[in-house]
């Protein structure tokens, strides 16, 4: 017979030698004509009754060349690719990594039924959707969820993400991959922040490009200001979520919402105070924008915030109202020093005493500012 094909003599002849290393080079050797065109129909269909014998062999060796040659296959059947796949981890590996012939339902029974090895497996295909991904954050264990976050072609929703940070956020090999992801909801984001190391909390914030200058703020001054850096760029119904999530968790105090102004945060502001309040973020904008300031003492009460803050938050929207980014170089910290030196003044005017944390994370704020920033105006 030729080198590189097989009849059917052969392969009978093949298939009645006892050796293992015999019938895996067969099967080796069969798998790769399998995809080119030199089997006819009905050899074809022979080769595939073939696979099935080889599939119930013995020898993991032999069932381990059968997989490893069909693995990328678009013509392996979807009865043997779901034989192969429910095999040992040797044969089961590669199948599960590579076919297309196996469907998200074939792969969702396979992660609810085995171990985290084959999960491991799934984890790396070139695409993972949704659904495979809520499910293998869900009960997969610390190596998968690994995998799964660090590999670019999975479809990982905000809850899945928030779910991992949940069970393994203080894992490096789950929040290192995390990090590195191109987008970071600010809910994962503020949840991450809270469990990962100093080291780890920069290169948090370092990924969204911030000044250095702020990001070494950010680090020092501890999760509230790590949390807002991601809340200033989020969409309006990303802020919600935020605003909520820390408000469940007992986090949206005085001194974040503070903050958050001070960094020109109206938006996360607004939603800060609909929340504790209790009324529709529409009706907070109209009571906040109050040109008779009316409207926004009444909010601020509802709201239960501290007195002794009213006169910063009150110059905070003042200036607010004022002021826009104008979108060029530095208008950020532009915007943050004419916030900063407007409450700090008005503190001054009123003879009231600034709480000693958030007067010097002000300070520090004004002296992180370029000092040729008024030559910007």
């Amino acid at each position: 017979m030729a080198e590189s094909r097989l009849t059917a003599d052969d392969v009978n002849r093949l298939l009645t030698d006892p050796s293992g290393i015999n019938r895996a080079h067969t099967a080796e050797k069969l798998a790769r004509q399998f995809e080119g065109e030199s089997l006819s129909p009905a050899e074809r269909m022979m080769a595939e009754e073939i696979f099935r014998l080889f599939a119930r062999d013995v020898e993991v060796q032999v069932r381990k060349a059968l997989s490893s040659n069909l693995k990328e296959t678009p013509l392996l059947p979807h009865d043997l690719a779901c034989t192969l796949a429910g095999d040992v981890d040797e044969v089961a590996l590669p199948i599960l990594e590579y076919s297309t012939v196996l469907s998200d339902q074939d792969l969702l029974e396979i992660v609810r039924s085995h171990t985290d090895s084959k999960m491991e497996a799934i984890a790396r295909r070139k695409e993972v959707s949704e659904e495979l991904s809520e499910v293998l954050v869900q009960v997969g264990g610390e190596s998968v969820v690994a995998t799964l976050v660090a590999n670019a072609g999975a479809r990982v929703n905000d809850a899945s993400l928030e779910k991992a940070v949940e069970r393994f956020g203080s894992s490096e090999r789950v929040a290192k991959p995390l990090i590195d992801r191109p987008r970071l909801p600010a809910t994962v984001a503020e949840k991450l922040v809270d469990k990962v190391s100093e080291n780890m909390r920069a290169a948090l914030v370092s990924r969204h490009d911030l000044d250095p200058n702020l990001a070494a703020n950010i680090i020092l001054a501890g999760r509230e200001k790590a949390t807002l850096s991601y809340s200033i760029d989020s969409s309006e119904e990303e802020v919600e979520r935020l605003v909520q999530q820390l408000a469940e968790r007992k986090r949206l105090t005085p001194s974040i919402i503070v903050r958050a102004l001070c960094m020109g945060d109206i938006k996360f502001f607004e939603y800060s105070l609909a929340q504790r309040s209790g009324i529709p973020v529409v009706n907070a904008r109209m009571l906040i924008h109050d040109s008779g300031n009316l409207g926004f003492q009444g909010i601020y009460r509802r709201a239960g915030l501290p007195d002794k803050f009213f006169p910063a938050m009150l110059a905070a929207v003042t200036v607010a109202g004022e002021t826009e980014y104008d979108g060029r170089e530095n208008d950020r910290a532009r915007y943050a020093r004419r916030m900063i030196e407007r409450i700090l003044t008005q503190y001054g005017d009123l003879g009231v005493s600034f709480e000693n944390d958030d007067l010097d994370y002000l300070l520090a704020k004004m002296d992180q500012l370029p000092s040729d920033i008024e030559n910007l105006e």
